[in-house]
């Protein structure tokens, strides 16, 4: 969508609000001068928008009394990727403000869809289930986020008031290299101006921003994915585990993704290698079950704590076994 195109749908928005709106004041609302405001009527005009125009001291704009947007030309497609894209935000936990949002999104969109095809995906969310778990909202502000976007888009250093996981609150600037979509949260990664050392930080514990003058750039290589899910598998947590398996990465990824554990192999190592796990938790009580999934010979570094829980699964399991035997 060109810039001149979103300024002509910000304009019928602002009129639809009801009301006569002076020139000078939607010229100061779109950013644009009073004679690109009037070439912006003319082009709601021709697209058969009526916009009645009122002469004199106090004149301006407004919409023709009655006048409603006719229905969203969406194809089935259009609309069910529409809608879908909605849904997948709530459920990921993504949805800025309040789940509301999203909701009430879902709402605007299906009033204006067609009858047939409102009725359509009305079904469709009435029937439709899914598998994955549904993710709590940690969202941030939407204020935050949308700053935040742009500030990563034009390369503009930003302050920003942070509270950290152990509650202690403090200003900090940074170089705002990309934000990230993880696990039901938004994350910030960017660079501290001071020493250039990349950090990351969650959006909803952003209390305040601002940007500050300047700009900077962003080193080419640099992969604000994957770097967030680094930082999150080194996070110091409570227990910090210590593992070899033997076997291939691309097998044990499927049991400990990279936001749980950091992997390393020596060099020039095939699949039947030992990999070296690194695990931060709270709970050692799930990895257990894990290793028992993964069915692979393993080595149990640290902590010694790891090894007892083991033992005791395998207890379990072994009476479980026997117990089907005697039946």
């Amino acid at each position: 969508m060109t810039t001149s195109t979103a300024r002509v749908l910000a304009l019928l928005e602002i009129l639809q609000g009801g009301g006569l709106r002076t020139v000078p004041d939607l010229a100061a609302r779109l950013g644009v001068d009073e004679r690109t405001v009037r070439r912006y009527v003319g082009h709601l005009l021709e697209l058969g928008v009526p916009v009645d125009s009122v002469r004199g001291r106090y004149g301006g704009y407004r919409l023709a009394p009655g006048y409603r947007m006719p229905p969203l030309m969406l194809t089935d497609e259009e609309a069910l990727a529409v809608v879908l894209g909605l849904l997948a935000g709530r459920r990921a936990g993504l949805v800025t403000t309040s789940t509301a949002a999203g909701e009430s999104a879902t709402a605007k969109l299906l009033r204006v869809l067609p009858a047939a095809l409102r009725r359509r995906l009305d079904a469709l969310l009435d029937t439709a289930d899914f598998t994955a778990r549904s993710r709590p909202a940690t969202a941030p502000e939407t204020g935050v986020l949308l700053e935040l976007a742009e500030a990563a888009l034009h390369r503009r250093p930003v302050a920003i008031g942070y509270t950290d996981r152990k509650g202690r609150a403090g200003d900090r600037t940074v170089l705002p290299y990309g934000l990230v979509a993880h696990a039901g949260r938004w994350y910030l990664t960017g660079a501290d101006p001071a020493d250039g050392e990349v950090r990351t930080f969650r959006l909803d514990r952003i209390t305040d921003m601002s940007v500050r003058p300047g700009s900077f750039a962003v080193p080419d290589d640099f992969d604000p994915a994957a770097t967030v899910l680094d930082s999150l598998a080194r996070t110091p947590w409570t227990h910090d585990v210590a593992l070899r398996i033997r076997g291939s990465v691309q097998h044990i990824r499927r049991h400990l993704p990279a936001e749980i554990a950091t992997l390393s192999t020596p060099a020039g190592a095939v699949d039947d290698d030992w990999v070296h796990v690194r695990i931060r938790a709270e709970r050692l009580d799930w990895i257990p079950p894990v290793l028992a999934a993964l069915d692979r010979p393993f080595v149990i570094e640290r902590p010694a704590a790891l090894r007892d829980l083991v033992r005791a699964l395998a207890r379990r399991l072994e009476e479980h076994a026997a117990g089907d035997d005697s039946n």
